[in-house]
């Protein structure tokens, strides 16, 4: 199972970016997809995650500016971001938790905690 992580950049302040993640691999379901991001100098915080049901979970800092969305069919995560302040400067990684996938013919596991490469968001002001 890999994680793939796109649409990070630099965008003035005020302004929006979209960021996108797929899973790929011999995939059945995912329970939770989300996102972390870190800031130099900075510990790791949770930006948003949604289970596979539709529930959200947002960080204090982005919530009512950020909006986490998948498609579990595509088994990819998206995060639409909005207003953007120089504070949200930050490499954004995506993450997957419990994933049921297949490991041989008829056998199939449980996986936890996939992460993403990483996306670089910078905002200027």
């Amino acid at each position: 199972v890999q994680l793939q992580a796109s649409g990070g950049g630099l965008v003035q302040a005020g302004g929006s970016l979209r960021l996108s993640c797929a899973a790929s691999g011999r995939i059945i379901s995912i329970n939770v997809m989300g996102w972390y991001r870190q800031a130099p100098g900075k510990q790791r915080e949770l930006v948003a995650d949604i289970t596979n049901g539709g529930s959200t979970n947002y960080g204090d800092s982005v919530n009512g500016r950020f909006t986490i969305s998948r498609d579990n069919a595509k088994n990819t995560v998206y995060l639409q971001m909005n207003s953007l302040e120089p504070v949200d400067t930050a490499v954004y990684y995506c993450y997957a938790d419990r994933i049921l996938h297949q490991i041989g013919e008829g056998r199939t596991r449980y996986g936890y905690a996939y992460w993403g490469q990483g996306t670089l968001v910078t905002v200027s002001s």
